[in-house]
């Protein structure tokens, strides 16, 4: 299959890959030569921005592409990806030791051949794919930000809905797993007017379950299980109609 676009020059990104040799101290966090080091499933900033527009050519395959922001120590992608090796998975992660424990979960749990891991900024998707590159995107536990003064820092707004409006392709999903309301309320206005249509919802994962068939509990959501707080679900899709 053909490259559906090109990678963004990589001194036009916005998201720019740092080197060990442009920190002071770059001795001060292990994992920054760690993660450069290890090889796939990671990728680095460069590495993933150049897959933009040919993720097929990474994997070695056409599958359709799910997306996990935030993956953490990778419980919840390395156990999708177990689950359904039929697809492509990538994670998107911003802290280099975060890059490295998923990319331990892909290769303890051999999915490695599928699941890649990169560290990049998820409020610059558009520098890793190409509109409507995404099958289902996955969002569990972002921060909050709870503060009125913080509320800039929020993910899930009107920015990045408008952005995933391009990127997922018509009929992709959109599930969002939280442990704050208000994540679950700017989520859901920021779609107001927006493509995007509520296929189910749940207040309490634990007593309801989600509203999806298919998941994975993830050392966070368990964690909130243990101190009887509810944890909350979203479940969207881009909708038919004009691809994006």
């Amino acid at each position: 299959m053909e490259r559906r676009g090109s990678p963004i020059p990589r001194e036009q990104r916005r998201f720019q890959d740092r080197l060990p040799e442009d920190f002071l101290h770059p001795d001060l966090n292990p994992y920054l030569k760690i993660h450069r080091a290890w090889g796939r499933p990671v990728l680095t900033a460069d590495e993933a921005a150049d897959c933009r527009g040919g993720w097929h050519e990474e994997f070695g395959r056409e599958a359709p592409l799910h997306v996990e922001i935030g993956p953490g120590n990778g419980f919840f992608l390395s156990g999708m990806a177990a689950q359904h090796p039929e697809w492509n998975w990538l994670g998107v992660e911003i802290r280099y030791k975060r890059v490295v424990l998923t990319a331990r979960k892909l290769r303890g749990a051999v999915v490695e051949d599928h699941a890649r891991i990169c560290r990049y900024d998820a409020n610059y998707l558009g520098e890793l794919f190409c509109p409507g590159d995404i099958a289902a995107l996955y969002i569990n536990h972002p921060d909050p930000w709870p503060k009125d003064r913080q509320a800039k820092n929020r993910l899930l707004g009107p920015e990045f809905v408008h952005l995933l409006e391009e990127l997922l392709a018509p009929g992709a999903e959109l599930r969002l797993k939280t442990d704050h309301l208000i994540n679950v309320e700017g989520l859901s206005k920021a779609i107001e007017g927006r493509p995007f249509e509520l296929l189910g919802r749940s207040d309490d994962v634990r007593g309801q379950g989600t509203p999806w068939v298919d998941d994975v509990v993830t050392n966070y959501q368990r964690k909130f299980y243990e101190k009887g707080l509810p944890v909350y679900a979203v479940w969207l899709r881009r909708m038919l109609g004009t691809p994006p």
